[in-house]
């Protein structure tokens, strides 16, 4: 909702801008004010930034989205075989309270992310790392090749993980910058509107093509 309020109001300053440079008799009247060729084109600078910062500001949330979407199908790929591994290692490893820990075995799966990702990994680690894991595992049909993979895919989930933190944290650097900029046009604006209300009082025609609505 505020993309669009946003992208309205930058389309506002646009038609504005524009108008007032374009006709000869709102120009006139406008640099009686202060409005001159100078100051209108500090506006049209304004609004290129604001307009060019929203276009980026769009692209990098979609960015995050994309990434966010690639991190979930990650994590959902190898969380159900990583579960089946979590099961057997339990059985294979039962009364193994060394092994347990090395492999984080008991206890809920965390909810977090980050704390997923501690427990997969401390699994597939500890075990590749581990001949008698290893040997446990291979008791009930999981060969090393098998916990290579899950390693792998894990550490693919963990690699768009910190893709995705990256993508969150350029979206909310480029909308800082878009809201920075759109405030310093709509300062501008809110002048300008001011101005144009007085210096085309008895020319309505003229604030109607500049899009100012005069109150009823």
């Amino acid at each position: 909702m505020r993309n669009q309020s946003i992208d309205s109001k930058l389309l506002f300053a646009q038609n504005a801008i524009s108008n007032a440079q374009t006709n000869a008799e709102i120009k006139a009247a406008l640099a009686a004010f202060g409005y001159d060729d100078a100051k209108m084109q500090a506006g049209e600078a304004l609004y290129a930034r604001a307009a060019e910062l929203q276009i980026k500001q769009v692209k990098e949330y979609g960015e995050q989205f994309a990434a966010t979407d690639a991190l979930n199908v990650a994590k959902a790929t190898i969380n159900k075989t990583y579960m089946v591994h979590l099961k057997i290692a339990r059985i294979a490893l039962h009364g193994d309270r060394g092994a347990a820990e090395s492999l984080q075995l008991s206890g809920r799966r965390k909810e977090t992310l980050s704390g997923w990702l501690k427990q997969a990994k401390a699994l597939y680690t500890n075990a590749l790392n581990s001949p008698a894991v290893l040997e446990a595992l291979l008791q009930f049909g999981i060969a090393k090749k098998e916990l290579s993979n899950g390693q792998a895919q894990v550490l693919n989930v963990e690699a768009k993980l910190n893709a995705q933190l990256k993508e969150k944290g350029e979206a909310q650097s480029a909308t800082q910058l878009r809201d920075e900029a759109f405030d310093e046009l709509q300062d501008w604006m809110s002048d300008f509107i001011a101005i144009a209300r007085i210096a085309l009082e008895d020319q309505s025609q003229y604030l109607e093509m500049l899009g100012i609505v005069e109150p009823s």
